[in-house]
C-alpha cells in the first residue's frame, strides 16, 4: 500500500489515524458522566438523555461492517478521510446546545465519521507497517483505542468542572482539524482498490436490523423488565435477522462480513477476549464515576483527575506491550495482560465506604497495566492472521467487538448492580439510593466478580490462542 516514500512516514500516519481512533471512541463514553446535567439544560429524563450515548453506539456498530467492506473495495485510505470530515461535523453540531432532537441529529452524524474511521484502522495500520514493527503499531493504535474508551468520564469530568457539557464534543473540533491536516501530509493519496464493486446490500440490511433490534432489546429492557414484550419482541427481531444474515453470508459471493474468517482461530479467539476485556472495562467506566461522586462525595474535578488514572497508565503500557509483542509471543503478553486485569477485579471488592484512595489507585494502575499488556499484542494477533485483501472486514470486526463489549458490559453492569440493590433493599431499586450508601457498594462488589468472570472467559480464550501459536 505504501512507496518508499510513505513508508517514511508510517509513524506519523499512525499518529494521524490514531488521533481519530481516540476521539471515536472517548465519544462513546464521555458523555455519561454528563448526563444528568445535560439533562437538566435540556429538560429531559434521565432515560431519554442516555439516547445520546446509546445512538452514537447503535449507528457505530451497524456502519461498521458495511464501511470496512467499502475501505476494501474502494480503498481504506479514501474511506477513512470521509470519515474524518464526516466526524468533525458531527461534533461541530453536537457542541450548540439548542434542542436535545438537533444533539441527536449531530450523535448520528458522528456515528456515521466514526464507523467510516473505525473500520479502516486497523487495515491502515496493518498495511503500512512490516511485520516485525506490527507489533509497536498495534501497541501504538490499541492504546488510542482503549485510552478513548476509558478514558471518557476522567476527562469529562475535567471539562465539566471548568466548562459547559458541549465542549466535550467540541474538543474533537481542532483535535480533528488538526489530525485532518496531518493526514493530508502524510496518508498516501491513493491505494489499489478492488475491482470488483458488489457490495451486500442484503446483508447490510440484516446486519442493521440485528444490532438495531439487539441493542434496543438490552437497553429497552434494563429500563422495564427483560421479560417484557417490547424488549421480548425486538429480541425476537434480532434473532431472525441474525439467521437471516447468516444464511445470506453464505450465499453471497462477496458477503458483507466473511464468516470464513471465523475458520481463522486465533483470529476468533482474540476477538472473543477482546469483546469480554471491553465488557469488563465497561464495568468500571459505568460504576466507578458513581462510587467516588456518590459514595465517596467527591466533586466531577475530583473524581476526573481520579478517573484520569486508568488511561494514563495505558497510553505508558500500550507501546510497552507492542515492543513485548514484537520479541516475544504475542500470545503470552496477552495472558499476562488478562491475569493482572483479572487480579484487579477481585481488588475492588475490598473498596468500600471509607478505603482508603491509594488502595484504589493501586487497583486501578494495575488494571490499566494489565489492559494495556493485552490490547496490543492481541490486535497484533488478530490482524496478522488474515488476508490482505480481508484487512477491512477484519478491522470491522475488531472494531464491532469493542462496540459490542461497551453496550454489553454497560447492560450488564447496571443491570447486575440494581438487581442486588433491590434484594438487599427488599424493593425494586433502578437508581442510586443517596440514603443508603451501602446498598450500591454491595451491589458494585457483586458486579465486579461478575466482570472477574469475564475475565477468566476472556483468559481461558487466550490461553487457546497461545496453544495455537505454539503449534499444539
Amino acid at each position: 500500500m505504501t512507496t518508499t516514500g510513505e513508508n517514511s512516514k508510517r509513524w506519523w500516519i499512525l499518529i494521524s489515524i490514531g488521533l481519530f481512533a481516540f476521539m471515536s471512541n472517548l465519544d462513546a463514553s464521555i458523555v455519561n458522566i454528563a448526563m444528568p446535567i445535560m439533562a437538566k439544560q435540556l429538560a429531559v429524563s434521565m432515560a431519554q438523555i442516555e439516547w445520546v450515548v446509546s445512538g452514537y453506539l447503535i449507528v457505530v456498530s451497524a456502519l461498521l461492517l458495511f464501511f470496512g467492506k467499502l475501505g476494501d473495495l474502494y480503498g481504506k485510505i479514501r474511506v477513512f478521510r470521509l470519515g474524518t470530515v464526516v466526524f468533525i461535523l458531527g461534533s461541530f453540531l453536537s457542541d450548540w446546545q439548542w434542542t436535545f432532537s438537533f444533539l441527536l441529529v449531530g450523535r448520528v452524524i458522528q456515528g456515521i465519521g466514526a464507523a467510516m474511521t473505525l473500520s479502516n484502522t486497523y487495515g491502515i495500520t496493518t498495511a503500512t507497517f512490516s511485520v516485525n514493527e506490527r507489533g509497536r503499531a498495534m501497541g501504538l493504535i490499541g492504546t488510542f483505542v482503549a485510552f478513548g474508551a476509558v478514558a471518557g468520564p476522567g476527562i469529562g469530568g475535567l471539562v465539566l468542572s471548568q466548562l459547559s457539557w458541549g465542549y466535550i464534543f467540541w474538543i474533537n473540533v481542532p483535535i480533528g482539524i488538526l489530525a485532518v491536516l496531518l493526514g493530508q501530509l502524510v496518508l498516501p493519496k491513493s491505494e489499489v482498490a478492488a475491482t470488483d464493486k458488489q457490495i451486500d446490500w442484503r446483508g447490510f440490511v440484516a446486519f442493521t436490523a440485528l444490532i438495531t433490534s439487539f441493542f434496543l432489546a438490552i437497553l429497552i429492557g434494563q429500563e422495564v423488565g427483560y421479560l417484557k414484550p417490547v424488549p421480548g419482541l425486538l429480541m425476537m427481531v434480532a434473532v431472525i435477522s441474525a439467521i437471516m444474515f447468516i444464511r445470506t453470508e453464505r450465499r453471497v459471493a462477496a458477503p458483507l462480513m466473511p464468516l470464513s474468517i471465523f475458520k481463522i482461530k486465533p483470529f476468533s479467539y482474540g476477538v472473543g477476549a477482546a469483546t469480554l476485556i471491553f465488557m469488563s472495562n465497561f464495568f468500571t467506566v459505568v460504576l466507578m464515576p458513581f462510587y467516588l461522586e456518590d459514595v465517596r462525595g467527591f466533586s466531577a474535578g475530583k473524581a476526573g483527575l481520579l478517573l484520569v488514572i486508568f488511561p494514563i497508565v495505558m497510553m505508558i503500557i500500550g507501546p510497552i506491550g507492542g515492543v513485548l509483542a514484537d520479541h516475544f509471543n504475542p500470545a503470552k503478553i496477552v495472558t499476562i495482560g488478562l491475569s493482572l486485569v483479572a487480579l484487579s477485579q477481585l481488588g475492588v471488592f475490598f473498596l468500600g465506604l471509607t478505603s482508603s484512595m491509594w488502595l484504589y489507585v493501586g487497583i486501578t494502575v494495575v488494571m490499566a497495566i494489565g489492559t494495556g499488556l493485552f490490547q496490543s499484542p492481541n490486535s497484533d494477533i488478530v490482524m496478522s492472521v488474515v488476508a490482505k485483501d480481508q484487512l477491512g472486514s477484519a478491522g470491522s470486526i475488531n472494531a464491532l467487538a469493542r462496540n459490542i463489549g461497551m453496550v454489553s458490559g454497560t447492560a450488564l453492569a447496571t443491570s447486575v448492580l440494581f438487581a442486588v440493590m433491590s434484594v438487599v433493599a427488599g424493593t425494586k431499586v433502578t437508581t442510586y439510593v443517596a440514603t443508603q450508601p451501602g446498598w450500591f457498594v454491595t451491589g458494585m462488589h457483586v458486579a465486579f466478580i461478575v466482570s472477574f468472570g469475564l475475565i477468566v472467559g476472556a483468559l481461558g480464550l487466550s490461553l487457546r490462542q497461545g496453544e495455537l501459536s505454539l503449534g499444539k
